[in-house]
């Protein structure tokens, strides 16, 4: 007995040891010095991508660190002997900071801000229920993977530490989930780009989930697993919810009770939620000037809900309908993943898709919702950053002068659901 004592202090002292070196960790690469190419005997470098070298300087390339779940502050010092263009994205795409440039005359600048890091696994016995095609998925993984690209990208140095600050928890589909591939991209990987380092964005969405699914999947267990008072819940559902067929499926008691469940899970753990009516899709009446409503009555039960339960709600369903409107028939192409054929590798066929958004679609949705964080007046505004400039969906940013670096992945497949 004495000995069985003994052996479960020694697994309690390891434990904690464990969780203190967790949340005292800290790293500091020297970029302007050869850094290895990633294994997990190494535990960091460069990663996804050949190693860049003297010849390719000037490509973009991955950068990964084996660490536990959390959120990480990042410090890059950028720079170089040329003049430079940056752009910082971190686990899938998630855009961080977008053509920051630095002067051949050793200029330098420091950008820093947070990425969530986490796994499927919840606690010893539980784990996410990730679909095949998250496998491979970088949000899902072990390490912490930070993508430079721009158009002559110059990092020095990056530092990355364990911090404890605010969380946002991005519940929904794939008009939310961090797109792994070009040139599909959602709201919820673009919104990082218009916070500091006071807060972290934690995106759960995956493309084809409904409210039920989400939460039969475990998604909602695993946020609730870290969920603390201070954090927020965002939840836009709505696409594929009015696909189910099941007896009491439908917007006025099978999606209200499933938004229910949400909302007490969430306000039991002490934190805040958010509803987002879900986006609309580029479906123009025979005017070509009006938008049709193709999700019933599922935008008006949500508001139900969060009016009975006193739920702040960001109406993407009616900013995205001026959006729409607002560009034009052709114009909202723009918005979404409409491409000639051989736009893309390997891409013989055109590209027309309705629901889901390209980069600048997802831009200017994101914005949609900061500017609905600001309507609502949510403490999580102290936090946006010093270039933030107020937006209206009756005048959106020139797709023209819209500047994105693509990644050099790209995937012709379209997103599970609609």
């Amino acid at each position: 007995m004495k000995q069985i004592y003994l052996n479960t202090l020694t697994i309690i002292a390891a434990f904690i040891s464990a969780t203190g070196a967790a949340k005292a960790q800290s790293f500091d690469f020297d970029m302007s010095k050869p850094q290895p190419v990633y294994c997990n005997e190494t535990g960091s470098g460069y990663d996804i991508l050949p190693a860049p070298d003297k010849k390719h300087a000037a490509d973009p390339y991955y950068f990964s660190v084996k660490v536990p779940d959390g959120n990480y502050l990042v410090r890059v010092t950028l720079g170089g002997k040329k003049n430079s263009n940056t752009t910082l994205r971190a686990e899938g795409r998630r855009l961080m900071m977008d053509n920051i440039t630095t002067s051949k005359s050793k200029e330098t600048r420091v950008v820093s801000f947070v990425v969530n890091k986490r796994s499927p696994l919840i606690d010893e016995k539980r784990r996410v229920k990730i679909k095949e095609r998250e496998k491979d998925y970088l949000a899902w993984d072990d390490k912490l993977t930070l993508e430079v690209n721009g158009s002559n990208p110059a990092v020095k140095s990056i530092h990355i530490e364990r911090t404890d600050v605010p969380t946002i928890y991005l519940c929904g589909n794939s008009t939310v989930v961090d797109q792994n591939f070009e040139p599909w991209a959602s709201w919820g990987q673009m919104i990082t780009r218009w916070f500091d380092d006071g807060v972290a964005v934690s995106n759960h969405a995956e493309s084809g989930l409904t409210a039920r699914t989400f939460i039969d999947s475990f998604r909602l267990e695993k946020i609730l697993s870290t969920l603390k008072a201070g954090d927020y819940v965002f939840v836009e559902f709505g696409h594929n919810d009015e696909k189910e067929k099941r007896a009491g499926d439908g917007a006025w008691y099978h999606y209200q009770y499933q938004l229910k469940i949400f909302v007490d899970k969430v306000r039991d753990k002490g934190a805040e939620i958010v509803f987002c009516t879900p986006t609309q899709r580029r479906f123009f009446e025979k005017d070509n000037k009006t938008i049709r409503n193709t999700h019933g009555d599922f935008p008006a039960a949500m508001k139900m809900v969060a009016e009975l339960e006193k739920v702040p709600v960001i109406d993407l369903n009616g900013m995205t309908k001026t959006l729409f409107e607002t560009m034009g028939f052709e114009d909202s192409k723009r918005l979404l993943v409409h491409y000639p054929a051989n736009t893309f590798p390997n891409q013989p066929n055109a590209l027309a898709d309705n629901t889901h958004f390209n980069t600048f679609g997802a831009y200017e949705v994101a914005k949609c919702v900061v500017m609905g964080i600001k309507t609502l007046n949510l403490p999580l505004v102290q936090h946006l950053r010093s270039d933030w400039k107020d937006f209206t969906p009756e005048h959106p940013d020139d797709w023209k002068v819209f500047k994105w670096a693509p990644a050099k992945i790209s995937e012709l497949t379209k997103p599970d659901g609609n």
